[in-house]
């Protein structure tokens, strides 16, 4: 779960320009941002460090493709937990991120508590994560599973 920010404030310009080009680009060079917002390396540096300290740069990672490392099937799968087991959501979603298939656990609104986002080998692979990983807990009241056929980034992520 994330802590959103009460005051952004303390982010100028520069610092938006900064997480603008980093969410394009996170290899950009230091020097490269720098120039591209106007300021001095050293200073570009001691900004990217503060952001990332702050929690407004979650980290840096590749984009792969999941096909390319074997796991060409994806879901979206909708988790419902028991009532009685509110107590346990932070445990929860701490076993689900830990379950190798899956790629992203959000914690939502609505009639689910939680979208996974996985992908898996096969079929047999998802069933698996299913029907043994997920109902197979007493903490899961149902789930609901919906097979990606195609995924886009949005406006949003560049």
């Amino acid at each position: 779960m994330t802590d959103v920010p009460k005051d952004l404030r303390g982010l100028d310009d520069i610092d938006r320009d900064l997480l603008a080009l980093l969410q394009v680009d996170g290899r950009m060079p230091n020097n490269a941002l720098a120039e591209r917002v106007g300021i001095a390396p050293s200073t570009c540096l001691t900004r990217i460090r503060r952001l990332r300290e702050i929690g407004a740069v979650r980290g840096f990672h590749a984009d792969v493709d999941p096909a390319w490392i074997g796991r060409p099937i994806q879901a979206m799968i909708a988790v419902r937990i028991r009532s009685e087991s509110r107590d346990a959501i932070g445990r929860f979603a701490e076993s689900l991120a830990g379950i190798p298939a899956v790629r992203d656990v959000y914690f939502i609104s609505g009639s689910h508590d939680f979208l996974l986002h996985v992908a898996a080998a096969d079929v047999d692979d998802l069933r698996e994560v299913i029907t043994e990983r997920l109902s197979g807990t007493r903490l899961i009241a149902g789930t609901e599973t919906y097979l990606i056929f195609e995924h886009r980034r949005g406006a949003g992520n560049i």
